[in-house]
Order: structure tokens, then sequence, then C-alpha cells
């Protein structure tokens, strides 16, 4: 089955491939914003559409019920050949693996952290990505993949979400220092799950977004092989 993708290049020169991986409401207005930026950036951007499998729905932010219904019927492996599809939309397009990035948010922040298991790809980045003390999606969970990581990972984490303690965040942070590629993390003392969302006043931290957008950029400006990119081997 063909993975459905949002996909949106760069007005301009490429800089390199990023698979924006969705929340838990699937491919919203928010994520296909995320995408335009980083097209802005210079890269370019593939969304796909992980609720595809049950209809393909973009769900309201309060619709909670049918958003823990679609996750439920998420498998790793069916995840996995999505992710791989994106990939290879952006192989398609030129950009080597090595110069694709994997950026996820909420639930996309957990399968980030996977797939930079999983796949050498130039960075990955997790946006308060659950699953860190027990797997999700019939992934192991983090601590106990994370001397696995084969690509550079950053995450991103609100001290104030109730789903991520930050003693989980704090145990990750050691576990993934055993890593042969680099890592890091970051916590925000004043923010919320689904801190980066403008789209959720509720819930949004502009400060954290802004901070947090900017390290992403600049972890993919470190790791993601630009000259390659460019096609100057």
């Amino acid at each position: 089955m063909t993975t459905p993708l949002t996909s949106i290049t760069p007005g301009g020169p490429v800089r390199g491939g990023v698979v924006v991986i969705q929340e838990a409401f699937g491919v919203t207005g928010h994520i296909v914003d995320v995408c335009r930026r980083f097209a802005a950036a210079g890269y370019h951007a593939v969304a796909p559409h992980l609720f595809h499998r049950s209809g393909d729905p973009v769900l309201e932010y309060d619709d909670m019920k049918s958003a823990m219904s679609l996750i439920g019927e998420l498998t790793a492996a069916h995840i996995d050949e999505d992710v791989d599809g994106a990939v290879a939309a952006l192989s398609a397009a030129s950009i080597d693996p090595r110069n694709t990035a994997i950026v996820g948010f909420c639930m996309g922040g957990t399968v980030a952290f996977h797939t930079a298991t999983r796949l050498d790809l130039g960075a990955a980045v997790s946006f308060y990505g659950g699953g860190v003390a027990n797997g999700r999606f019939g992934y192991p969970s983090q601590l106990d993949v994370a001397g696995q990581l084969s690509t550079p990972w950053l995450g991103l984490f609100g001290d104030r979400d109730k789903g991520i303690p930050t003693e989980e965040v704090e145990e990750l942070r050691a576990a993934v220092a055993h890593a042969p590629v680099d890592t890091d993390i970051v916590r925000y003392a004043d923010a919320e799950h689904g801190f980066h969302c403008d789209d959720r006043p509720a819930v949004y931290n502009e400060e954290a977004a802004r901070d947090g957008w900017a390290r992403t950029l600049q972890w993919f400006g470190t790791h993601v092989d630009v000259t390659r990119a460019a096609g100057t081997d």
C-alpha cells in the first residue's frame, strides 16, 4: 500500500530532506505549516499520513477519543513502512538518506526516536515523544534501545508534560549518552505537552517553541551533509 505524503519543496536551493511525523490528530494544518517552514529553510519536507489505513482523518484537537482509537490501530511495522516510503520519496528526488532528517511531534516524536535506531539518517529530532519507559505501537521502550541510536538525535521535552515525567527524561539522557552518535536533550521548565503547536493556545509556549525550532534547524545544520545534498560529491 502506497503511503500518502504531503510534500513541500523549497523555492530555491535544496539543503536536504526532512520527514515530518504527525501528532495524534493526523496531518493537520499545523503539520502542513511545519512542512512549509522547513521548505522555507531549504529542506524538501514530506509528511507521511500515518492514519491512511483508517481513512486518513484529520481530527479536532479536543477529539482525544478518536485520536486514541486511531493510535491503537497503528503498528510499528506499518509506521516503519510509511516512514520508509517517505525516505524513498526523498531519495527519488535525489536526496540521499544521509542528507535526510526526521522530526516528530507527540507520537511522531516516538516514531522519530525509533527511526533513529533503525536507519542511518542525517539527523533526528523528537518533540515530546512518549514511550520513554514503556514501549508504544509495538516498539520497545526508548530506554531499552537508546544505545542503538544510529542517527544523531535531539530530544525536546516540557517539564509540565503530564505524560512524560522529568525523571524518565533524565533516565533517557543518561541512556542515550552511551549511543555511538551525537545526542542531546533539552528541557523547558514552563512547557507542557504539545508546546510547539501554535494552533493549541491552551498548551502553546511561544518561548519554548521558538527555541526548540531554532535548535532543530541548528541540529540539522550540524548533522545533515549539505555538501552531498547539493550534489557536489
